[in-house]
């Protein structure tokens, strides 16, 4: 079994700068992740694109995993389908660790009962972050209870979201 945590690269910071000089970083993230996932997941079976996350304007991070785990050979894999980038960002592959990242509903719905941490791209009940337990996913939003209550939060407004690795 590979190990988790193991990177090929600087490991990506899911607390990035959200806009760097005005420019729609996650607007930009979404656009790679859709060129991406199919890319990755059509060439390697059973690897799942879980995330791309912009590390700066010049660098991305792509976070995959596996059933059988992600190691070395399997990240270093994934950057050679990444040669095209390569050009333009310094590539970094990362398994997902113990803060994995949250994107699609699944990803919400298997996190159901555990801590996590969600940045919107825009005001959800007056914030912008929250800090909570995953309580219940629908097709559209995720119900996070935080200690001011529940607050139903839509998956299109979800720009960063990873799980709380409670262990440490």
């Amino acid at each position: 079994m590979a190990k988790k945590g193991a990177t090929v690269g600087r490991r990506a910071s899911a607390a990035a700068a959200p806009r760097a000089g005005g420019h729609d970083v996650y607007g930009r993230e979404r656009a790679l992740a859709r060129e991406i996932a199919p890319l990755i997941e059509g060439a390697l079976t059973g690897v799942e694109v879980l995330a791309v996350e912009l590390v700066s304007p010049g660098r991305f991070c792509v976070f995959v995993d596996h059933a059988e785990g992600v190691d070395h050979a399997l990240c270093g894999r994934v950057t050679h389908l990444l040669e095209r980038w390569r050009g333009e960002y310094t590539v970094d592959v990362s398994s997902p660790g113990p803060n994995r990242p949250l994107r699609k509903p699944a990803h919400f719905a298997a996190a159901a009962g555990s801590a996590v941490s969600i940045r919107t791209d825009g005001d959800v009940g007056g914030q912008t972050r929250f800090r909570g337990s995953v309580t219940t996913t629908s097709a559209t939003t995720v119900t996070v209870e935080t200690s001011s209550g529940e607050t139903r939060i839509p998956f299109a407004a979800i720009v960063r979201a990873n799980l709380i690795d409670e262990t440490t």
